[in-house]
């Protein structure tokens, strides 16, 4: 893991967020959606001041809100799964616009899009600032399984290579006037595929043996080891913290 690898949600930056060592910044959000999850449904005003909290860290790590609104767009699945929620869940119903609603649905629906907009908009943020092989070597240096944070690193570096394989592959079909255009070109596809799968296969294999010959015994050496002192853990825990005291707020008021 000691070659670089940037990502397309890394947004590169000098901001005290970005310093932060990357196994703070996994704890922090990890605890912060932990919190978020926690708060009852019923506190909307807990969730407004979740996304306050939100904004104050991406106005620290000088994330545009463009940026940040333009990559929660992963989310519009969810969105319209918790629209269908008022629609066919069951119980008291209440009336709206013409229609009727469930009453359970609509607070599951708020619960899902609240919640879920939260944990995406600190996913987005960590991503934001942290570059890919940072993430990496903090799943590490936070004891995650060491074979887990490897299956996740060898993903992450051939991932780029079978998706160039791919485009190689679709630019010589087009060179010979293959143009997919409906079932009958099913069988062509799918033998691409196969065809991608072999030379996938027969790289990782090459790719180990050369790994063995250089001595790789199934641990990946650790090139530079990040450590945290106590004012860093004290800055990147404070989002949790402030998150908790809305969240106890919540179940008291």
């Amino acid at each position: 893991m000691g070659a670089g690898h940037s990502h397309r949600l890394y947004r590169h930056g000098h901001s005290p967020v970005h310093a932060l060592p990357p196994h703070t910044k996994l704890a922090a959000v990890l605890a912060f959606v932990i919190v978020v999850v926690s708060t009852p449904r019923e506190a909307m005003w807990a969730f407004a001041a979740y996304a306050v909290l939100l904004g104050a860290v991406a106005y620290a790590a000088r994330v545009p809100a463009g940026f940040l609104l333009k990559r929660l767009l992963i989310e519009v699945p969810f969105v319209a799964f918790a629209v269908l929620l008022p629609f066919v869940a069951e119980g008291e119903r209440v009336d709206a616009l013409g229609l009727s609603l469930s009453v359970n649905g609509l607070w599951g629906a708020w619960n899902v899009l609240a919640k879920g907009t939260l944990g995406v908009a600190a996913s987005v943020l960590l991503a934001a600032t942290t570059e890919l092989r940072e993430l990496l070597h903090g799943l590490q240096r936070l004891r995650l399984p060491p074979l887990l944070v490897q299956i996740a690193s060898f993903m992450v570096r051939y991932g780029d290579v079978i998706t160039d394989e791919m485009r190689r592959m679709r630019i010589a079909r087009e060179s010979r006037g293959f143009e997919a255009r409906g079932i009958r070109h099913w069988g062509v596809l799918a033998k691409s595929a196969g065809a991608l799968f072999i030379r996938s296969y027969e790289r990782g294999e090459r790719v180990h043996l050369a790994m063995v010959s250089r001595g790789y015994t199934g641990v990946m050496p650790v090139i530079d080891e990040v450590a945290a002192s106590r004012a860093q853990w004290s800055y990147a825990l404070a989002l949790p913290c402030a998150a908790l005291v809305v969240c106890l707020l919540g179940w008291t008021l």
